[in-house]
């Protein structure tokens, strides 16, 4: 659909200098160090172009020329199937089953970017360093240590976040006090790293950058630092594992949309599209050519909060509800329900997974995993059926959390885990757990039972919403206005 140059009105409509959605969740382990220290992810706010080594910048900034010619996804509700049409299968143990379960260090945060490894931070003891850098493999559950310290430990600098393929690793260090950022790198030789190389380093005149890892290839992406981005451009960057080489792989006028999300062979940003209205587009990059391979460029001022790219296409989620944007203005995961002909994605069945979103989708064969604010869902769009994953007693807020990103063999979720059972061991740990396609048997853990984790799920988050169905007394504690008034909806 072509835009007509849509006006934004309503506190709650991102603006021109738009940074995150109104509706960030909080219980997102993800982007939170979750340490003894409450060290969060994203509090240190700093970062700067600096010196990012010898290799050539390819520019890629998209231009659409007039608002007028902006090609936009317009899905009518004829075209959306919600989880009210699907059937829910009783217990997940028919459809996947776990080959693996890991306890780690309590607040250890993990991501999955590989069919082998998942990259770890493990919280310390000590005050320095507050954590250190681990590589678990997903087979076995052995977790090698791969930094004790930070590169800058004398200086001051924390690791702050990394991400990890069998092939390499990238991460970031932080020196809060000075507010100051650097980005390293290291090739794995048979799982043992080779030397750290330094690719970029920054102040607060951008945020700490954002990373991901494809292959053989590291990415951190480096956004301009709100409330006033003074028009500086976003950057992608890469370099090889085992290069100290870095180039800009994608250019972005203002902030880009959402972290950058690693697929198995590709990486996917949301840019700005250069009008003079806010419109992001998914841009899907193929990690070996540096290309562009895929675009979706979503209804003005329409913020998602993740993005991804899976067996179906693109998929996107909103942690806002909005009173325009057709069959997609609702909060949740959206991905179309089959793989669009030629990328025609407006001519295209989705599918809407209506639970406040927490996490980007990842894919399991042909399953859609999908966090909530509380449970992991597997969906089956091919048989209209969903299931829950049990979620373990002494879960932290966030539930069951969903490591994995991609189209993987295996997806892997896990929850930090604080329970003192009656006449049993307590339990206090990273619990981490590895999960394949096919039935098996549910694993001898004290868990809650599918119903009691849908409860709870739906007392923590909204269920499936429509602007029909939204009126007074809808959202518990609060009426429709001053749901609205805290920027629940978003107005056009």
């Amino acid at each position: 659909m072509k835009a007509s140059r849509p006006t934004i009105k309503g506190k709650a409509a991102p603006s021109q200098d738009a940074g995150p959605g109104t509706g960030v969740n909080q219980d997102r382990p993800g982007k939170t160090l979750v340490s003894r220290r409450k060290f969060l992810y994203g509090a240190i706010g700093v970062g700067a172009v600096a010196a990012v080594g010898a290799g050539a910048f390819a520019l890629n900034a998209h231009s659409a020329g007039s608002d007028g010619d902006i090609d936009y996804l317009d899905v009518p509700e004829s075209a959306l199937t919600t989880l009210a049409d699907f059937d829910v299968i009783d217990s997940y143990a028919e459809r996947v089953h776990v080959t693996g379960t890991y306890d780690l260090p309590y607040g250890t945060l993990v991501w999955v970017n590989d069919d082998s490894i998942a990259a770890c931070l493990l919280p310390t003891e000590t005050g320095s360093p507050l954590t250190q850098i681990g590589i678990l493999s997903l087979s076995t559950g052995n977790v090698t240590t791969i930094l004790e310290k930070p590169v800058g430990s004398s200086e001051h600098f924390e690791v702050y976040d990394v991400r990890a393929t069998s092939s390499g690793m990238i991460w970031t260090e932080a020196n809060v006090l000075e507010g100051t950022w650097r980005i390293y790198a290291t090739r794995f030789n048979n799982g043992a790293p080779g030397n750290f190389a330094l690719l970029e380093e920054g102040d607060s005149t951008y945020d700490t950058p954002m990373l991901a890892a494809v292959g053989t290839h590291a990415y951190w992406q480096v956004l301009p630092k709100l409330p006033n981005d003074d028009g500086l451009p976003s950057r992608l960057m890469t370099a090889t594992f085992g290069s100290s080489d870095a180039t800009c792989a994608f250019e972005s006028s203002r902030r880009m949309g959402t972290p950058p999300y690693s697929t198995e062979n590709s990486v996917v940003i949301t840019p700005r599209v250069d009008s003079s209205t806010v419109y992001y587009q998914l841009t899907n990059i193929d990690a070996e050519s540096g290309k562009v391979v895929n675009t979706l460029t979503l209804p003005s001022a329409m913020h998602p909060l993740e993005a991804g790219f899976g067996r179906n296409g693109f998929m996107f989620s909103f942690s806002d509800i909005y009173n325009y944007g057709g069959a997609i203005a609702n909060l949740g995961t959206y991905t179309p329900f089959s793989k669009p002909s030629d990328s025609e994605y407006g001519s295209a069945q989705w599918f809407g997974f209506a639970r406040t979103p927490t996490a980007a989708p990842a894919w399991c064969e042909n399953l859609l995993i999908v966090k909530s604010s509380y449970s992991v869902c597997g969906v089956d769009l091919d048989a209209r059926q969903y299931f829950a994953i049990d979620v373990d007693n002494g879960a932290d807020t966030y539930g069951e959390y969903l490591a994995s990103s991609g189209t993987r063999k295996l997806f892997v979720t896990y929850t930090n885990v604080d329970h003192k059972p009656v006449n049993a061991k307590a339990v206090k740990a990273c619990r981490v757990k590895v999960w394949a396609i096919g039935a098996g048997e549910i694993p001898v853990t004290e868990t809650n039972t599918v119903e009691e984790t849908e409860q709870n799920a739906e007392s923590t988050e909204n269920t499936e919403t429509s602007e029909e169905s939204i009126d007074e007394g809808t959202y518990e504690g609060e009426t429709f206005e001053e749901y609205v008034d805290e920027g629940g909806l978003v107005e056009a």
